[in-house]
């Protein structure tokens, strides 16, 4: 799998929530991801995890019921969330690294695409009702239909790269939209993009016809 160098990062404040374990299961399955590839992010994610050790440290105790460790252990071993070995290092030779790779259940291949147009596909993955997130896969050379968000939108390159009116994205890169942005993403020829992707809100679409698919497709 070649791998471009990464140029686009996480913020400080989706590291630090992730940290804290406080954002919704789609984004903290994207930004699983992108640490698993992405050695600066995964050194600024343990900073901020010393941190929040300490914090801890110098908060009050309080005692704890006998079977509290049995309790803990279990939860961790049969509910850990999807997504979240953190200290996974990047399998290259796969499309998916080790978090989405595991929550897929498989590589690429694995995916039940289903056709949105224009010969784009997708596959939601079943997470909580908080962000909604997607695999993306854009021929090469095809667009993404121009849009805007309502909300947040964080898409991480599997496949290839993609081209906004803004900058290049390529392997390992993610972009990060707000309701400021307003992008046409095009494939760049040579190579499919794939793309993971979650939003916590609807997109804007300017053309009637996303607009009317837009509530059959999710998104």
């Amino acid at each position: 799998m070649k791998m471009d160098k990464i140029t686009h990062h996480l913020d400080d404040r989706l590291l630090m929530a992730y940290a804290a374990g406080t954002l919704p299961e789609g984004f903290n399955l994207v930004v699983a991801t992108h640490i698993s590839l992405c050695d600066e992010c995964r050194a600024r994610l343990g900073e901020f995890e010393a941190v929040g050790g300490q914090v801890l440290e110098w908060g009050d105790t309080v005692a704890l019921a006998d079977t509290s460790l049995e309790q803990t252990l279990a939860r961790i071993c049969g509910d850990a969330p999807a997504g979240d070995d953190r200290k996974t290092m990047p399998q290259r030779s796969s499309v998916f690294p080790a978090p989405l790779r595991d929550y897929v259940g498989g590589d690429a291949d694995a995916v039940h695409w289903r056709a949105v147009g224009g010969g784009v596909r997708q596959a939601i993955l079943p997470t909580s009702n908080e962000a909604t997130v997607r695999l993306l896969h854009i021929p090469a050379g095809a667009a993404v239909p121009d849009h805007g968000h309502r909300g947040t939108e964080l898409t991480l390159v599997l496949q290839g790269a993609f081209r906004d009116e803004e900058d290049r994205f390529a392997r390992g890169d993610i972009e990060i939209a707000d309701e400021e942005v307003q992008h046409t993403p095009v494939a760049e020829a040579g190579e499919d993009c794939i793309c993971l992707a979650a939003t916590d809100a609807p997109l804007r679409f300017r053309a009637l016809i996303p607009r009317l698919a837009q509530p059959f497709l999710r998104i």
